[in-house]
């Protein structure tokens, strides 16, 4: 039987932990990949840990509401540290690994750290300079050997656990009690899409609201058992850190950790999930990827596989509306194309679960009609971040799903989306302007515009700050532009621009196999940076715009295109680690290039 938390009891995210590790015990908590085998942690076993690193801390001299920087990949360590410091009353400040120098030392400094985690010796190249120059932080801990000698006082994780497993229990076992619903559990700052990252405030009372209503979301379409998370996003950020992490706990889940992204597919097959959440880019990829091994299928195979697509997309529609042949086809269907699709997720999937960003309604339709369940949300980093997400009975995919438990939304007169709750943010960090202007009289301002259907569903249509206004005064969304354009094979990434121009322009970034398929046809080397300037490749690019076009209205159309020298990437921080283009930087980088694209006539 699965362990479910008392939410009514509102505890504290480090007393649920506690409880759930009570319930569960010997049963395995965390998983790993070391070298060619996964290994296990206990809840008994992390339970003992973070109570002795909790200790150690506060022999450390960490107090009650002290900060303490968190730089980790996803791992089980990670877990053990965020619940430590929160067990001896102090707040995590976890970061992006993806963070510069510069970055960290933003966000050491403006967030007043008193300690900073750091798990790998490559990661605390950019964390001890950082560290170092910032005067409140006092110490550094390794996760692993990651420093021999540090310019700053340092210790050794696995030091602290065994030397905080032989310390009294009384100290721990105040702050533990002591730890307030209400109070500050967490200081995550925003991945920076439009600027400096902001401090986002997030109560436990706020994380656990969410938790709640992905259960209610959970127990609402199926039947909730012991369920297998792979966690596959980066726990800094708002969305995996509550549904790849609090929530598996407060259901007493296992939750294993994907290797990297390249291994993500395989770890799926190996994991077998039952939940997993993701972004949308990760769907639109997989979409690819299966499309493009039908492509290379027998046409006998590709036949099946469009038909299993199209009835399921015709039942999605209207599941009165099939012939009795096709009612007689889809079962067949489902065991000789569908399961086999499934089985490329491990075949358990309950639910896939999309946030972060807008998904395209095609992609989604696309993993629905294959017989996967994709449930599409919606919130931000100041919601905690839920604040809506699709029931099982009540799916529409160009929809994000009515509210959450415990959230309300209202529709502002300028039609921006506008939520209110426990799971809203205590505040901005050191911000009280940008607080009370985001917050207003208990309402969050999330700057998206949507709008609600007859069945309180929401429906989002574009970010309010990021709408382009044509020089004709026509309004356009990029996001469902772009989402378009990247339905083609040939494209990878799109960002789109106009505001005050005639028409649309777009930054693009072309898929792998196309451009190296085109490249060997046309005796020319496959190097991005030089086909961007090749004008026999920008007009092939150009003619899949224009497939693309067919699906757009008159004003959505792109009439201008130019091409990107590389990939948009968190490597190159042109995007955000939950995989957003940072469009600002983006824009500043190929500046010449979009304003030389408007220099000629559209086409």
């Amino acid at each position: 039987m699965p362990y479910v938390v008392d939410f009514s009891a509102k505890p504290s995210l480090p007393t649920m932990f506690f409880d759930a590790a009570n319930d569960r015990g010997d049963r395995p908590f965390m998983w790993a990949k070391r070298g060619d085998a996964w290994q296990s942690i206990s809840y008994r076993q992390a339970a003992e840990q973070v109570r002795a690193l909790a200790k150690a801390l506060i022999d450390l001299g960490i107090e009650p509401g002290d900060r303490v920087a968190l730089v980790s990949e996803n791992r089980p360590e990670f877990a053990l540290v965020h619940f430590a410091v929160m067990s001896a009353g102090a707040v995590t400040v976890p970061t992006y690994t993806t963070n510069t120098v510069e970055d960290h030392k933003h966000i050491f400094s403006d967030s007043g750290a008193k300690l900073v985690f750091v798990s790998t010796e490559a990661l605390a190249k950019r964390v001890i300079p950082a560290a170092q120059a910032c005067a409140n932080v006092e110490g550094v801990i390794g996760i692993e050997a990651c420093f021999d000698a540090a310019p700053l006082p340092s210790h050794a994780m696995a030091d602290l656990i065994e030397s905080g497993a032989k310390l009294e229990p009384e100290a721990f076992d105040q702050r533990l009690w002591a730890v307030d619903p209400e109070g500050l559990a967490i200081l995550i700052y925003t991945s920076g899409t439009g600027g400096v990252p902001k401090g986002v405030m997030l109560s436990h009372s706020a994380i656990m609201l969410n938790c709640q209503g992905a259960y209610d979301v959970l127990k609402r379409g199926f039947e909730v058992a012991d369920e297998t998370f792979l966690s596959f996003l980066p726990l800094s950020h708002s969305y995996e850190h509550m549904a790849g992490l609090c929530w598996p706990i407060s259901m007493g889940a296992q939750i294993y950790y994907a290797e990297s992204a390249e291994k993500l597919v395989g770890n799926m097959a190996e994991v077998r999930p039952t939940v997993m959440t993701a972004v949308p880019r990760l769907f639109e990829a997989m979409r690819g990827r299966v499309l493009k091994g039908i492509e290379a299928a027998p046409k006998s195979r590709q036949k099946l596989f469009w038909m299993a697509v199209n009835i399921g997309l015709k039942r999605i529609d209207d599941p009165k509306s099939l012939t009795l042949v096709e009612r007689l086809l889809d079962p067949v269907l489902d065991r000789l194309v569908r399961a086999k699709v499934r089985a490329r997720f491990g075949g358990r999937l309950k639910a896939l679960v999309s946030g972060g960003a807008a998904l395209t309604p095609d992609v989604g339709l696309f993993f629905q009609a294959l017989g996967l369940t994709l449930l599409q949300g919606y919130g931000q980093t100041e919601s905690a971040p839920l604040i809506s997400v699709n029931r099982l009975d009540m799916l529409k995919m160009d929809t994000v799903g009515p509210a959450c438990t415990g959230v309300e939304i209202k529709i502002a007169d300028d039609g921006e989306i506008l939520a209110r709750g426990k799971n809203i943010m205590l505040g901005y960090w050191n911000m009280p302007e940008a607080s009370a202007s985001t917050v207003v009289d208990g309402w969050l301002h999330t700057g998206d515009i949507g709008k609600l259907d007859d069945q309180g569903r929401l429906m989002i249509t574009d970010r309010k700050k990021d709408i382009i206004v044509l020089s004709g005064g026509d309004n356009v969304s990029p996001a469902r532009v772009e989402g378009i354009l990247m339905l083609e094979p040939e494209i990878a990434q799109a960002m789109v621009i106009g505001d005050k121009r005639p028409n649309l322009g777009a930054l693009l970034v072309p898929a792998d196999d196309f451009m190296e398929d085109w490249a060997k046809a046309h005796g020319k080397a496959a190097d991005m940076a030089s086909l961007a300037q090749d004008a026999d490749f920008l007009k092939a690019m150009k003619a899949v715009v224009d497939r693309a076009n067919k699906g757009l209205s008159n004003i959505e159309k792109v009439r201008r295109i130019c091409l990107a020298d590389e990939p948009f990437s968190t490597e190159n921080s042109q995007m955000t680690a939950s995989l957003k283009t940072r469009r600002h930087i983006v824009k500043d980088l190929y500046a010449d290039r979009l304003e030389a694209m408007y220099g000629g006539s559209a086409s």
